[in-house]
Protein backbone atom coordinates (compact mmCIF):
# COMPACT_ATOMS: atom_id res chain seq x y z
CA UNK A 1 0.00 0.00 0.00
CA UNK A 2 0.92 3.80 -0.44
CA UNK A 3 2.88 5.50 2.08
CA UNK A 4 1.62 8.67 3.42
CA UNK A 5 2.48 11.61 5.74
CA UNK A 6 -0.13 13.84 7.07
CA UNK A 7 0.38 17.13 9.88
CA UNK A 8 -3.16 18.82 10.71
CA UNK A 9 -3.85 22.10 12.59
CA UNK A 10 -7.35 21.98 14.96
CA UNK A 11 -8.56 24.78 16.88
CA UNK A 12 -6.01 26.73 19.52
CA UNK A 13 -9.80 26.80 21.97
CA UNK A 14 -9.48 22.77 22.32
CA UNK A 15 -7.78 21.02 25.39
CA UNK A 16 -4.60 19.04 24.68
CA UNK A 17 -6.50 15.93 24.78
CA UNK A 18 -9.14 16.64 22.57
CA UNK A 19 -6.66 17.75 19.83
CA UNK A 20 -5.11 14.22 20.60
CA UNK A 21 -8.58 12.51 20.65
CA UNK A 22 -8.67 14.08 16.77
CA UNK A 23 -5.81 12.01 16.02
CA UNK A 24 -6.82 8.86 17.37
CA UNK A 25 -10.34 9.59 15.80
CA UNK A 26 -8.80 9.62 11.82
CA UNK A 27 -6.74 6.55 12.63
CA UNK A 28 -9.70 4.61 13.84
CA UNK A 29 -11.27 6.65 10.10
CA UNK A 30 -8.16 5.04 8.69
CA UNK A 31 -8.38 1.79 9.87
CA UNK A 32 -11.74 1.64 9.34
CA UNK A 33 -11.06 1.73 5.51
CA UNK A 34 -8.28 -0.84 5.66
CA UNK A 35 -5.03 1.54 6.48
CA UNK A 36 -3.52 1.55 9.32
CA UNK A 37 -1.09 4.48 11.07
CA UNK A 38 2.20 3.97 11.49
CA UNK A 39 3.10 6.51 14.26
CA UNK A 40 1.46 9.66 15.65
CA UNK A 41 3.01 12.40 17.02
CA UNK A 42 1.34 15.48 18.80
CA UNK A 43 3.07 18.52 18.53
CA UNK A 44 1.37 20.84 20.29
CA UNK A 45 0.53 24.39 20.70
CA UNK A 46 2.34 26.33 17.60
CA UNK A 47 2.07 29.95 16.47
CA UNK A 48 1.14 30.43 12.57
CA UNK A 49 2.60 32.79 10.31
CA UNK A 50 -0.95 34.01 9.76
CA UNK A 51 -4.43 33.80 10.87
CA UNK A 52 -6.65 31.55 9.66
CA UNK A 53 -10.10 31.20 10.82
CA UNK A 54 -9.31 34.01 13.40
CA UNK A 55 -6.69 32.03 15.37
CA UNK A 56 -3.21 32.81 15.62
CA UNK A 57 -2.32 29.40 16.98
CA UNK A 58 -3.56 25.83 16.30
CA UNK A 59 -2.55 22.44 17.63
CA UNK A 60 -0.58 20.48 15.60
CA UNK A 61 -0.78 17.03 14.65
CA UNK A 62 1.38 14.51 12.15
CA UNK A 63 0.89 11.16 10.59
CA UNK A 64 2.73 8.83 9.39
CA UNK A 65 -0.29 5.95 7.74
CA UNK A 66 0.38 3.23 5.21
CA UNK A 67 -3.16 3.23 3.44
CA UNK A 68 -4.96 2.75 0.22
CA UNK A 69 -5.90 6.16 -1.38
CA UNK A 70 -9.37 5.82 -0.99
CA UNK A 71 -9.10 5.60 2.60
CA UNK A 72 -7.11 9.03 2.14
CA UNK A 73 -9.58 10.43 0.19
CA UNK A 74 -12.18 9.54 3.00
CA UNK A 75 -10.08 10.73 6.24
CA UNK A 76 -9.51 14.08 4.30
CA UNK A 77 -13.08 14.60 3.43
CA UNK A 78 -13.88 13.73 6.91
CA UNK A 79 -10.98 16.43 8.27
CA UNK A 80 -12.42 19.21 5.75
CA UNK A 81 -16.00 18.97 7.31
CA UNK A 82 -14.92 18.74 11.03
CA UNK A 83 -15.32 21.92 12.35
CA UNK A 84 -12.14 21.77 14.79
CA UNK A 85 -9.56 20.99 12.07
CA UNK A 86 -8.33 24.47 10.56
CA UNK A 87 -5.81 22.70 7.66
CA UNK A 88 -4.53 19.65 6.15
CA UNK A 89 -1.60 18.53 4.49
CA UNK A 90 -1.12 15.03 2.96
CA UNK A 91 2.35 13.61 1.63
CA UNK A 92 2.96 10.66 -0.53
CA UNK A 93 6.41 9.42 0.26
CA UNK A 94 8.31 6.61 -0.49
CA UNK A 95 9.31 5.31 2.75
CA UNK A 96 9.20 6.86 6.51
CA UNK A 97 11.66 8.49 8.12
CA UNK A 98 13.00 6.36 11.00
CA UNK A 99 12.86 8.13 14.22
CA UNK A 100 11.18 10.83 15.36
CA UNK A 101 10.36 14.10 13.18
CA UNK A 102 12.36 17.09 13.20
CA UNK A 103 9.57 19.14 14.91
CA UNK A 104 10.21 16.79 17.83
CA UNK A 105 14.45 16.43 17.40
CA UNK A 106 15.87 18.68 20.25
CA UNK A 107 17.38 21.52 18.55
CA UNK A 108 21.40 20.38 19.51
CA UNK A 109 20.61 16.86 17.81
CA UNK A 110 19.57 19.00 14.01
CA UNK A 111 23.09 19.47 13.98
CA UNK A 112 22.80 20.80 9.84
CA UNK A 113 21.92 24.24 10.58
CA UNK A 114 24.19 27.21 10.87
CA UNK A 115 25.27 28.93 13.63
CA UNK A 116 23.76 32.32 13.93
CA UNK A 117 25.84 35.63 13.89
CA UNK A 118 25.34 38.37 16.25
Amino acid sequence: MPLYEHVFISRQDLSNAQAESLVEHFGTVLSDNGGSVVESEYWGVKTMAYKINKNRKGHYAFLKTDAPSAAVQEMERLMRLHDDVMRVLTIKVDEHAEGPSVQMQKRDERGDRRERRS
